[in-house]
């Protein structure tokens, strides 16, 4: 269960949320400005944005995907299988009700607003269209924003937004999460007036969202049948092999933080590497344009070597996810060569860290963060990549996190003997918190150690 180091104020009728919402914009700038008038989700909420805004009324949604970009984008992102559900489940029964019906990536660019005609011509006077950037750190608190940020379903209403401009909508949005890897993949939000908070919203967003998932995992059975009986009948000669170009409905990933060995996910198919061979995945992956055997010679070995190593040992990568991909659901993923490059893209744990905290969800952030990049690894490009991702994780922890994401931190091996991070651990916490008598062991241990 959570701590809280406050007392939470006694439940509110709706009005007098709107009323103590608009005293924090109005107390703002005080000690007591957020704790004293917001609820704890909506808190926190703005704690993180005000890391990204010190003023509201700059707080605005970027423009991130326009024209075929965005439809490529969206084609080729796992949930485009899921529309269909949300379609039936959401936007349909929502017609002429002045409810809008929007669908998010994992980073909070909306990539589908579908729903009341005229309600998307007064959102469209607050850029809530598709492509653009709805995440805490774009525009403040927002429910598909805050439902990534936080991982939980949330519903904010009216003043409890952070920019003003959108102080005339409410919202309930439920994050979405790939079924067989739980990893975040989106979100599902309602947007309009007072009906996009009521009760019974959530439940039906959080009902749309599990049947939506489920959805996903019968879509990935069912491609995974049409490929196996397409392998078995023999191809005609002018026969078109469409299904090799089939929307992927899983994402590849690979996991290289705090592992050794990594793991590569084909077509929901982990499969395990040696060091070199993820080191050799994990920079074809960075570099979607390719790599040359000579700059592979570079990046993976510490004291350059022959052209024909890296070759041989490339060779041994592509036979492993050969023979991995055999049977599997989704087309194989072995590099192709002149240059070196990999079929399709990847996702890579340690680069959806430095996402996570680039936009402010340190939460998601820690929770997926399992210790350094290939902590076994001496090439130089992944020594880069390891020092990066763990400088840009403490650097957000010791100058924006808040004391439950920055305790989390301290949980870490990195954090253990971190002095300075213990110290502003110990800043953070309010003055009565019981937490503090562990920071104070803490710090003291570390200068125990350091003799």
């Amino acid at each position: 269960m959570h701590n809280q180091d406050y007392d939470d104020p006694p439940p509110r009728t709706a009005d007098a949320l709107q009323r103590d919402a608009f005293r924090a914009h109005e107390n703002l700038g005080s000690a007591d400005g957020l704790t004293r008038w917001l609820r704890p989700p909506v808190r926190e909420s703005w704690q993180r944005s005000l890391r990204h805004h010190t003023d509201p009324d700059e707080a605005v949604p970027q423009l991130v995907f326009t024209g075929s970009e965005l439809g490529e984008y969206r084609t080729s992102h796992p949930l485009a299988a899921i529309m269909p559900v949300i379609r039936r489940l959401l936007v349909r029964p929502g017609t002429d009700t002045g409810l809008l019906v929007a669908v998010g990536d994992e980073l909070g660019r909306l990539l589908w607003v579908e729903g009341d005609d005229d309600a998307r011509r007064l959102a469209e006077g607050m850029l809530f269209i598709p492509g653009t950037d709805w995440s805490e750190r774009s525009i403040g608190t927002s429910a598909p924003g805050t439902a990534l940020a936080s991982g939980q379903s949330v519903q904010i209403s009216g003043a409890e937004h952070f920019s003003r401009q959108v102080h005339s909508w409410s919202c309930t949005a439920v994050p979405v999460h790939d079924p067989d890897t739980g990893t975040l993949i989106g979100v599902v939000d309602i947007t309009g007036k007072d009906e996009a908070v009521a009760a019974h919203t959530l439940a039906l967003v959080e009902a749309t969202v599990a049947a939506a998932e489920s959805q996903l995992k019968v879509a990935r059975l069912q491609a995974a049948g049409r490929r196996r009986n397409l392998r078995r009948r023999p191809r005609l000669p002018d026969a078109s092999p469409r299904s090799a170009h089939r929307t992927l409905l899983r994402q590849d990933s690979l996991q290289i933080l705090g592992r050794d060995p990594a793991v590569v996910n084909v077509g929901g198919r982990p499969a395990t590497l040696s060091t070199r061979h993820a080191e050799l995945l994990t920079l074809l992956a960075l570099h979607p344009g390719g790599l040359t055997a000579d700059e592979l010679s570079v990046m993976v070995y510490p004291e350059r070597t022959s052209v024909s190593t890296v070759r041989a040992e490339m060779l041994r990568l592509r036979n492993l996810l050969g023979k991995h991909s055999q049977g599997a659901p989704e087309p194989a993923l072995v590099p192709q060569s002149r240059p070196y490059r990999l079929p399709r893209g990847v996702v890579i744990d340690a680069k959806q860290v430095l996402g996570y905290l680039e936009n402010g969800a340190y939460r998601l952030a820690l929770g997926l963060y399992r210790g350094p990049v290939l902590p076994r690894s001496d090439a130089p490009a992944i020594t880069a990549l390891r020092s990066e991702v763990s400088m840009v994780l403490r650097e957000a922890m010791l100058s924006d996190a808040g004391p439950d994401s920055l305790l989390a931190y301290l949980a870490l091996p990195e954090g253990r003997d971190d002095a300075e991070a213990w110290s502003r651990a110990l800043q953070l916490l309010p003055a009565r918190s019981p937490r503090k008598a562990s920071i104070v062991a803490g710090l003291q241990r570390i200068e125990r150690d350091l003799g």
